[in-house]
């Protein structure tokens, strides 16, 4: 479970010899159809994490990237093949539809084997707590009210992955651990940290308007676990920097697992809750 590099080439470790086996698996954001996607620990993760339940929580595929530049590799099809075998195998695969890949929206409520697409979800943990499972963009003010602006971001972004990506590139030939510029930007700007602590509230708000006892969500590639008002707020993150996921164990316990340390080192990282 670590990272070398040889030739200015990454190896991309194996998360584990052994599968792992959680009772529920959420993840987002992985933004396939672009190259900012860590597409190679996606296979592995899904590869390596067995579960009953499989949420996809939205921005799958990236429709936004698609129609301007078509990017899509083997290991993209490596991905959807690896899902559909565990759908095969008995896993529940539900699909949250997110804004990137809001094409799908058109077929809310489609049933196909053992997957379902949807616009929103509900999920029963063991602990018999309801989670409302939703992609999370219905309340982001700037995509409801101004998509330009939204889709002008989403360039911005991608334009900071690659340069990321570079940079990265250049660090790991001196032997430098990896860094992340557009975390540290998002970090840094006071109207970014204020917009993540507004959606939050907000969602967790409607949350518990419609009587749940948690909502779980994406979109602002920011996992966190933590109680707002009462509530459960759950984000699973994203696979283009944070490589992260929501866990649920056979004890109904939550857990953010993130595996951008494997950028670094051999430690995973876990928060529970």
């Amino acid at each position: 479970m670590y990272l070398t590099h040889q030739a200015n080439q990454i190896i991309v470790p194996k998360f584990d010899s052994k599968s792992k086996k959680f009772r529920s698996i959420f993840i987002s954001d992985l933004h396939l159809g672009t190259p900012g996607c860590k597409i190679d620990y996606l296979v592995n993760f899904i590869k390596s994490h067995e579960c009953e339940y499989l949420y996809l929580v939205g921005d799958i595929i990236d429709g936004w990237q698609l129609k301007k530049k078509f990017f899509w590799n083997q290991s993209h099809n490596d991905f959807i093949q690896k899902v559909l075998r565990k759908a095969r195998k008995g896993t529940k695969v539900t699909y949250v539809i997110g804004n990137h890949d809001e094409v799908l929206r058109k077929l809310d409520n489609l049933e196909f084997g053992n997957i379902s697409l949807v616009k929103e979800a509900v999920h029963t943990t063991l602990k018999r707590k309801k989670i409302w499972v939703i992609h999370g963009d219905q309340f982001d003010g700037v995509i409801k009210y101004a998509k330009w602006i939204a889709i002008f971001g989403d360039l911005l972004y991608s334009f900071l992955l690659k340069i990321n990506n570079w940079f990265n590139a250049i660090r790991r030939t001196f032997g430098l651990r990896y860094w992340s510029i557009s975390q540290l930007i998002k970090g840094k700007v006071k109207t970014a940290v204020s917009f993540i602590d507004d959606f939050e509230k907000t969602v967790t708000k409607e949350a518990k308007k419609r009587g749940f006892q948690g909502v779980l969500c994406g979109h602002i590639h920011k996992a966190e676990i933590k109680k707002i008002d009462g509530i459960d707020y759950f984000n699973d993150g994203d696979w283009v920097e944070s490589l992260s996921a929501i866990v649920e164990d056979y004890e109904g316990n939550m857990k953010i697992v993130s595996f951008e340390s494997q950028l670094n080192t051999k430690q995973e990282l876990v928060k529970e809750f």
